[in-house]
């Protein structure tokens, strides 16, 4: 099912290719939404970007494609304003219609180059830390980015780059064998690991004896000593083991774990490459890339002195992975801002070494909580498990203000939907570059912008069906979609708009612009809701509301499950 601006695209090219049968240059025909209906639906300024292939003014070039139209039955008028923009107000029924298709058939996205493969790399917890504040943004926004681009036919892995290899693993283990308590571990492995890990910087700052010692058990690992190999496995598999369980939690999974020790039997040949191309070359022991000057890019080192490799090796090797393995359409990496720049690197590298796909880096703020930053070495970082309890414990506090009545089992269920669905809602409904500060009660609340204010507008629409079976009613999808008044068009108009979001959130990785249409649409429903009689209308009007109402909580819950957000039937 075409969207609405690719069909009028498809009709105007035929009204210029009547008037100019060699043209070429499409790029230049493109529609938008107009900020204010009463200009119309949709409006381009085709006539002036392409005034001068016509050899006429902007407006004459205007009256020549409107006229040129084919008769069709999308649009109802066509409008000329200012120096030649072409404003264009759809059909009633072709919207009407519209919107009854949405509920059988599939949009279609064909126009988009989906062709290859897009590994998005996102969330990358490191071994034997427990997740905390600090993995939520690039978590949400890296789940929420591949379920938007499956939806527009893209194949997606979604790559977890497990930080479980480095200098740590040797701190960890002589932690291991001085410090392990037992009992805790059995209680609570990875906490106890933390611990240890922090135990054996304290005592490495008294005893700098301490890092000589990790380094040569790190080493013993390296060279595949069975006994450090099996601490290393037991502690990857201990930290996989409770990241999972906080993914599955929050509805979130990967196709693919491979850390830093997957790529680590790559990172030789990466550096044999970059030295017999002379991209990289020897500067004070170590191996650095240098590059144009004009770049403004500061050198990148890929092999210390010692002969130890680095995030840059390790990130390379990931690199060279997906072009031998896979043929790729994107590399997608969503981590926070400040690894802007160490991206930019890698990338150059890549490019110059012929690994050629497209490479973006999805940066993001920070997010602090009621004006505090959480930073780990200031000992005030949140642990995700924790911060998951309080949102359950939030949203139970909402569920049994709005409705005290219902059963605990549904309570608690609701609860997570909706205090989850806060966490993540608040951060995704935001530009990503932007800081954010978090606070419960504004991301609880059912006013303005929030998940509460939408999963509400979506369990009020199973109010309304639920009241119109007890009167011997139900969703008719074969019932006439009558457009009566100014807000039922309206909001036919959003539902059908609703691709075009997700496609925009796609092209520029910005989730916020499926939160922005599905609330907008949500305040429509609600302006619609408390003007106009649903149940009690008439007949073909009551069945024509009905299904508006349904296409609505459609819409929303696709838009939310994107996001990664449950709804719910009531609350």
């Amino acid at each position: 099912m075409k969207t609405v601006r690719l069909a009028l695209e498809e009709l105007f090219r035929q009204a210029v290719l009547t008037l100019e049968p060699g043209f070429s240059d499409w790029q230049r025909l493109f529609f938008q939404s107009t900020a204010d209906e009463k200009f119309g639906d949709y409006q381009t300024n085709f006539a002036m970007a392409a005034s001068k292939v016509f050899k006429k003014a902007p407006r004459a070039v205007a009256e020549q494609l409107v006229a040129a139209l084919p008769e069709n039955k999308l649009v109802d008028k066509v409008e000329i304003a200012g120096p030649g923009f072409i404003n264009i107000f759809l059909n009633n029924g072709y919207a009407a219609d519209l919107v009854k298709s949405s509920f059988t058939e599939k949009w279609d996205f064909s126009h988009i180059n989906t062709d290859g493969t897009v590994v998005i790399d996102y969330s990358s917890p490191n071994i034997a830390k427990p997740m905390h504040v600090g993995h939520l943004r690039t978590t949400i926004i890296g789940d929420s980015l591949k379920r938007i681009m499956r939806f527009l036919g893209y194949q997606v892995i979604a790559d977890n780059h497990l930080g479980d290899w480095g200098t740590q693993f040797g701190k960890l283990i002589v932690g291991w064998h001085r410090w392990l308590d037992k009992e805790s571990f059995e209680k609570d492995p990875i906490s106890e690991l933390e611990r240890i890990y922090i135990a054996f910087g304290e005592a490495a700052g008294q005893d700098p004896e301490l890092d000589e010692l990790a380094r040569i058990e790190l080493k013993k690992v390296q060279d595949g000593d069975p006994e450090n190999l099996a601490l290393w496995k037991k502690f990857v598999d201990i930290t996989l083991s409770e990241c999972k369980r906080i993914y599955e939690y929050l509805g979130i999974d990967f196709d693919t774990y491979y850390g830093e020790s997957f790529y680590h039997p790559l990172m030789p040949d990466v550096i044999r490459e970059l030295e017999e191309r002379k991209i990289a070359v020897e500067s004070e022991g170590a191996l650095v890339v240098f590059f144009d000057e004009k770049s403004n890019i500061p050198p990148c080192i890929v092999r210390k002195k010692d002969g130890a490799f680095l995030y840059a090796t390790s990130d390379l090797a990931t690199i060279k992975f997906k072009h031998d393995n896979y043929k790729m359409n994107k590399a997608v990496y969503v981590t926070d801002d400040r690894q802007a720049l160490h991206f930019r690197q890698i990338f150059t590298i890549a490019g110059l070494l012929g690994w050629d796909m497209e490479f973006v880096h999805v940066p993001f703020g920070v997010m602090s909580f009621q004006g505090e930053i959480l930073k780990t070495r200031a000992g005030n970082t949140i642990k995700l498990k924790d911060l998951f309890r309080e949102a359950e414990n939030k949203g139970l506090a909402v569920v049994e203000e709005k409705n005290p009545s219902l059963p605990d089992d549904e309570k608690r269920k609701i609860a997570k939907a909706v205090g989850i669905g806060a966490l993540k809602y608040s951060d995704l409904s935001q530009n990503r570059t932007s800081n954010i500060d978090f606070s419960w009660e504004k991301a609880l609340s059912f006013d303005g912008n929030t998940a509460p204010y939408l999963q509400y507008s979506y369990a009020r629409v199973q109010s309304i069906k639920r009241n119109a079976k007890e009167k011997g009613f139900e969703v008719d999808r074969s019932a006439d979609l009558i457009l009566e008044s100014g807000i039922e068009r309206s909001i036919a108009l959003s539902i059908l708009k609703f691709p075009e979001a997700v496609e925009k959130s796609a092209e520029l990785y910005r989730p916020n612009f499926i939160a922005d249409h599905i609330f907008d649409l949500a305040q429509k429903f609600s302006s619609f809701y408390n003007s106009t009689p649903i149940l009690k209308a008439e007949l073909p009007l009551l069945k024509s509301r009905l299904l508006l109402a349904e296409a609505v909580a459609g819409v929303i819950k696709t838009g939310l499950d994107l996001l990664g957000i449950d709804v719910v039937e009531r609350m």
